[in-house]
């Protein structure tokens, strides 16, 4: 199996197809495996596709003490420095960053720090901010252990993350941590800093956010889109994998159209918001 080495600890990745790349960033309970129904069309459309579990999901090393590294400030910085990393050992040049749900925070923390590198964005599912903070909303939308989960549900997160990972991570999920922290979060300050095209695809039907969280995303963006899939829960990638495709194939359509004419982009992106001030939660 293809690893690369960072920091000491080896990362999985995969790499499929030619062409340009779009690198896949997996959501909080998932890893590369996620992606099965939906790598292969963007391949097929003439595209390359790297995908890798981030360090201590799917078939990459844990480390020391990652309960603890979990938990941390550092998680969400050392998202961004890991994809950085992975990009330089695999000599990846410009990309398109396309992330579900935590995914998609790495993805847009990525663009906010590296804004020459990442062509353009597209997230689904990922929460913008959080109303209260994110223990109380944890307890909240994940009321079940691990042993009380359909078995379908706990099938998978065995075949993802192994028989001896799979339950304690799970239970560490529901209570705290990883990209979206364990205080108040808000993504809407590096949101301002985006400034490549930016898909937000946002399911009508989440159990977890209310789809006025797509819209206070779109709208905190400079090149932003929003689309909205209708009768879909969460897991946008799953429930509507063709409708998922077809969005990002028609939105990096739209990029490679507008990549020598930024004004006629933006004219048709641009995400109006009121003159001199950064819109509030309210708006």
């Amino acid at each position: 199996m293809p690893h690369v080495s960072i920091e000491g600890l080896n990362r999985y990745y995969e790499i499929h197809g030619e062409g340009e790349t779009i690198v896949l960033l997996h959501h909080g309970f998932g890893c590369t495996k996620m992606w099965k129904d939906i790598y292969p069309a963007l391949v097929a459309q003439g595209y390359r596709v790297v995908m890798y579990d981030r360090r201590g999901f799917g078939r990459s090393d844990k480390g020391e003490a990652f309960f603890n590294f979990y938990v941390s400030d550092a998680f969400r910085e050392e998202g961004v420095n890991e994809l950085e990393q992975l990009r330089t050992a695999l000599d990846l040049d410009v990309f398109h960053a396309v992330g579900q749900c935590e995914g998609g925070v790495v993805a847009a923390d990525y663009a906010a720090a590296h804004p020459d590198l990442v062509r353009s964005l597209a997230t689904s599912s990922t929460q913008c901010f959080s109303p209260v903070a994110m223990p109380t909303f944890n307890r909240e939308k994940f009321p079940k252990s691990f042993q009380e989960l359909d078995n379908d549900l706990r099938a998978k997160l065995l075949d993802w993350h192994g028989k001896d990972h799979a339950e304690p991570f799970y239970e560490q999920f529901r209570q705290e941590g990883g990209s979206y922290g364990t205080g108040f979060f808000d993504l809407r300050p590096t949101l301002l800093k985006v400034r490549c095209p930016a898909l937000v695809l946002y399911p009508d039907r989440s159990i977890l956010f209310e789809v006025e969280q797509g819209v206070h995303f779109y709208r905190h963006l400079t090149q932003g889109e929003l689309e909205v899939i209708p009768r879909c829960g969460h897991n946008t990638y799953e429930q509507r994998p063709r409708e998922y495709v077809s969005a990002l194939l028609a939105f990096l359509k739209r990029v490679e159209k507008g990549k020598n004419d930024l004004t006629s982009l933006m004219a048709t992106c641009l995400a109006p918001r009121p003159m001199g001030k950064v819109i509030s939660d309210g708006s």
